[in-house]
């Protein structure tokens, strides 16, 4: 019954986290919610495109607003607000922003006129990243071990907090594949996505590339604490610090492109966006 319920306790908190990271990264759609002429509209504006192709952009169509526009710039470049108009189909707005190089951002919003008179309103601004294709088999292997190594650190951290002896077991699974997931196919998936395989320590900033090397090492120092007789306390410290480290908003200082020089830096991208 114990077992049990810690299985039943690792695949909840797993999915929650997961959930978590999934509403507060700055990677996924930003909910726009604007009030036009007493008329609450919603969408979602992307903040993740292909740079193989422009990225369309939808809103819906209102009786509200008469036209709207993208205004858009390149990030973090100082320089003026480029517009493009958007075109309607159906019952919807589409337009669409300028494919940029792997790790190229954009800065846009919405500008709405409204149908009663010239006054404009502007949405949030949102920053979108660029990223080239990544091949399925890199990014599926990279994510199935990735969720499969955080749900087996909480199941031999809620071992550990039970004191049952199988947690040796479950963090040794849990290790190899934060290996195979985050250092092997992780670097991969960055280097199709961006052009660089690892941009963490000790060449930059990468949070993503950061995070994942501060949990092998954790989990590497639980594993060998465990090698003689097991030692509850390393796997739990493992398991709560990747547990920490899986929360915090993926790719929040990122692969970033410079425009001024063509290169590949990390840069920041902040939760207002």
């Amino acid at each position: 019954m114990k077992k049990t319920l810690f299985w039943t306790l690792a695949v909840v908190i797993t999915l929650a986290s997961a959930y978590y990271q999934r509403k507060t990264g700055p990677t996924y759609p930003k909910n726009i919610e604007i009030n036009i002429a007493e008329n609450l509209i919603k969408f979602e504006l992307p903040r993740s495109g292909d740079s193989n192709e422009d990225h369309e952009i939808v809103i819906p169509k209102n009786n509200t607003f008469s036209s709207a526009q993208i205004h858009y710039r390149r990030f973090p470049v100082n320089e003026s607000f480029s517009v493009i108009n958007f075109e309607q189909q159906e019952n919807k707005l589409i337009a669409y922003l300028p494919k940029q190089a792997p790790a190229g951002k954009l800065e846009y919003y919405i500008a709405f006129q409204t149908s009663e008179s010239i006054e404009t309103i502007n949405s949030e601004h949102v920053i979108i990243r660029f990223k080239g294709s990544v091949p399925a088999w890199a990014l599926i292997p990279h994510v199935i071990f990735m969720f499969t190594a955080m749900m087996l650190s909480n199941l031999a951290g809620l071992f550990a907090l039970g004191k049952v002896e199988k947690h040796v077991f479950y963090g040794k699974l849990t290790l190899i594949l934060l290996l195979a997931g985050g250092m092997i196919f992780g670097p991969i998936v960055q280097y199709f996505a961006f052009g660089q395989a690892w941009t963490g320590i000790p060449f930059g900033w990468d949070l993503t590339d950061n995070k994942t090397l501060i949990a092998v090492i954790f989990w590497i120092v639980a594993v060998l604490g465990n090698r003689k007789s097991p030692q509850y306390r390393y796997t739990l410290i493992a398991s709560i610090v990747l547990l920490l480290i899986y929360i915090i908003p993926h790719s929040l200082f990122g692969s970033e492109l410079d425009y001024s020089s063509g290169n590949v830096v990390t840069g920041f991208i902040g939760l207002f966006f």
